[in-house]
């Protein structure tokens, strides 16, 4: 048996959902590759598939086969890319995660770019901000906030950084006044935002002659969710605390309201993780290499409402 055939015929029926469709995408009659997927079950004594007339899904066994066969093929690739004169262009399936507000804010307005550059990857973005296991998952890469865990299976590089801005409606502050300090929240109405990871609610962070200053944010409404939280701001019902680059454009339209300007916040890591191989895929180095670029030069213009913010 041709094991790496046999392979990519396994990993084109799992992309392709289906036999037929593999089978249309590799020129082959559907009667071959029903049967090299019958001989590889066979070779390897496991089941890979469960099949039903109208649905095509994986085993446990066949999770994790498949993983292994498209990070082998991908090597494959590079051994290939490496010998040629003229490199093989990036192509295939690539799986990312990140949190639903980077992708919106961020990367899907880009994306058309990363299509035109890379038209034979097919781009899958699931949405989250839990931990992922990417091997067990079949994600190949992962963008995260926040300082990266030490890992030894994970190389995390990374490509930027935000900033938290406190901010408030208009029709808020009117009623209101605008806070000036840290003491003076204390008499205003901030909402919480729970952490998806722990459910409980984020501190907000300053500096404050270069040293951090914590306050515990406590209220009568608290929200899980990145656009809710934001709506809370735009309708007036607290002040919130968000990243810059989601701020920007209520900032510039006038729909919210920059405030404690005079306060400094910790810097936030950008990164983005893959798993530690040898050999990095051609797919995954392209997502790499391109986002790496957006958010670098993106970052200019999410920190255009900070300019004359002092430090003390």
């Amino acid at each position: 048996m041709d094991k790496l055939r046999a392979m990519w015929v396994f990993v084109r029926v799992v992309d392709m959902n289906g036999f037929a469709n593999a089978a249309n995408g590799l020129s082959m009659p559907p009667s071959t590759v029903s049967r090299v997927i019958k001989d590889l079950e066979a070779h390897l004594g496991a089941r890979l598939l469960q099949r039903t007339t109208r649905t095509l899904s994986l085993t446990p066994d066949g999770i994790l086969y498949y993983d292994h066969c498209r990070r082998i093929l991908s090597e494959v690739e590079v051994a290939e890319s490496s010998l040629s004169s003229k490199a093989v262009p990036p192509r295939g399936k690539l799986r990312v995660d990140m949190s639903p507000s980077l992708a919106r804010r961020v990367v899907l307005p880009a994306i058309t770019d990363f299509q035109e550059c890379y038209p034979d990857i097919d781009l899958i973005l699931t949405l989250g901000d839990r931990p992922v296991d990417l091997v067990q998952e079949g994600v190949d890469c992962v963008l995260r906030a926040g300082t990266p865990a030490s890992s030894a299976v994970l190389v995390a590089r990374r490509v930027g950084s935000f900033e938290w801005i406190t901010c408030a409606s208009s029709a808020y502050l009117k009623k209101h006044s605008e806070p000036k300090t840290l003491e003076d929240l204390k008499s205003h109405r901030l909402v919480q935002f729970l952490a998806g990871r722990t459910g409980r609610s984020v501190d907000w962070r300053f500096l404050i002659n270069g040293e951090e200053r914590t306050v515990n944010v406590s209220g009568n409404l608290a929200v899980n969710d990145t656009d809710a939280y934001v709506t809370c701001g735009l309708e007036g019902l607290g002040l919130i605390r968000i990243a810059n680059f989601i701020a920007q454009p209520y900032l510039r339209d006038g729909r919210l309201v920059d405030i404690l300007r005079t306060y400094e916040s910790p810097e936030v890591p950008l990164s983005i993780m893959y798993p530690q191989n040898r050999h990095l895929s051609p797919t995954v180095r392209a997502f790499v290499s391109w986002v790496s670029l957006l958010i670098h030069d993106a970052q200019p213009t999410w920190r255009l409402s900070h300019c004359g913010r002092v430090t003390s």
